[in-house]
């Protein structure tokens, strides 16, 4: 029942058209155009230091943005409470969705590391194991984050909020400018951000070929855990 429920769902999120814009021909486009374009400045190769950064923005937009606007019109077609009629119980219907988010991660940085790896990307091995656990991780954690915001608003309100998110985790979470680069004490908060500890991360994992700090995954689990928490007591089926 797992297997067929998570195959189910991993299969409706890579036929969606608009999925596949989000969770693939963006950061696509973003790998290529930041390795091909001097946008800004970034030590050679650019693809080396693109790469990490690509793969955390796809964790992003399928495990927090597409799962939050999915579930948000799951609920609002009643899909959810046709699904919970059925002898699927809770737990499976959330390990599937999970599972199902975990493979769609898994494609996207399979085809995106087919294509830096086309444009002369040349990762650290020693750092490839902890990217699989980062990954992992990062998906589970931002994956709370999606369930969070579309189990609990409007479909029509969870599509705007989830954008928005996205766009301003993209360009002041850590993601495009690194921490470091930024004014004053918001490098120091962007750091506790999801999307800063994730992109930090795998940039010491696939750049420097070290082990990520302890901060990076405690980051992720606690807003994990906390989405978790919150997530139980506020999701509604329509």
């Amino acid at each position: 029942m797992l297997f067929v429920h998570a195959r189910t769902e991993a299969v409706l999120t890579l036929r969606n058209s608009e999925q596949i814009l989000l969770t693939l021909l963006i950061p696509i486009a973003l790998l290529v155009g930041l390795t091909l374009f001097h946008v800004f400045d970034l030590p050679e190769p650019r693809v080396d230091a693109v790469a990490p950064r690509v793969f955390a923005l796809a964790v992003m937009s399928s495990a927090f943005t597409g799962q939050a606007i999915a579930l948000g019109f799951d609920r609002r077609y009643g899909v959810l409470k046709r699904l919970a009629a059925t002898a699927l119980p809770r737990w499976l219907l959330v390990a599937g969705r999970a599972l199902a988010g975990l493979v769609v991660v898994a494609v996207q940085l399979v085809v995106l590391g087919v294509i830096a790896a086309i444009l002369g990307w040349s990762p650290s091995p020693a750092g490839l194991a902890w990217t699989v656990l980062l990954a992992v991780v990062g998906t589970l954690s931002f994956g709370a984050l999606g369930v969070l915001l579309g189990g609990a608003l409007k479909a029509e309100v969870v599509l705007a909020l989830a954008n928005i998110v996205w766009f301003v985790l993209l360009l002041a979470g850590g993601i495009i400018v690194p921490p470091d680069s930024m004014p004053g004490a918001l490098g120091d908060i962007v750091t506790l951000l999801p999307s800063g500890a994730l992109t930090d991360g795998m940039h010491t994992a696939l750049v420097d070929g070290g082990v990520p700090g302890w901060h990076v995954f405690a980051v992720l689990v606690g807003w994990g855990a906390v989405a978790t928490a919150v997530a139980t007591r506020t999701t509604k089926l329509s």
